[in-house]
């Protein structure tokens, strides 16, 4: 079975690099995206501890541990029986044919994701919601949050070319 997994490819990329790309993939160098998301696997393959979770010293000999976190919900992997206490940097290659961003999936797309109102307790979650709640804020990860409507533009169109 695991030989049939890793035997299956993603279907072609329709998304060319082009002069948006272009202006977007100096984005992802200038707001340092490439610190963690790391071509060419587009992630360092690093740990990021939650908020709030005290990285035990013998973890730093054991795994490579970056030395911040991105402020995402610790609730998940700090209040779950599958909790670590960190959450693995993401590749974001295939961006482009993937959706529901975030390490729960609360945001459907990259245009949500990089929406600052997701930040707000009244932001409704375009993805996954958590049980009982109608608004949801979906904190960390702020990287992007800043830019303008065509640098997001830009942005996301080189993301899509991954």
């Amino acid at each position: 079975m695991a030989l049939y997994v890793y035997s299956l490819k993603p279907p072609p990329n329709p998304n060319k690099f082009d002069a948006a790309a272009a202006r977007g993939e100096k984005l992802f160098k200038r707001e340092g995206c490439s610190f963690c998301h790391t071509a060419p696997l587009y992630s360092n393959n690093k740990l990021t501890p939650a908020e709030g979770f005290a990285v035990p010293a013998d973890h730093r000999a054991k795994y490579e541990i970056l030395p911040i976190s991105v402020g995402t919900d610790p609730g998940l992997t700090l209040k779950t029986r599958r909790g670590t206490g960190y959450y693995k940097v993401p590749s974001l290659k295939g961006v482009w044919y993937r959706s529901m961003f975030g390490h729960s999936g609360w945001c459907a797309t990259l245009e949500d994701w990089l929406d600052p109102n997701r930040l707000n307790e009244d932001y409704i979650p375009t993805g996954f919601k958590p049980y009982g709640k109608k608004t949801y804020a979906v904190t960390g990860h702020p990287f992007g949050l800043t830019l303008s409507a065509q640098e997001k533009k830009d942005l996301i169109a080189f993301l899509k070319t991954l």
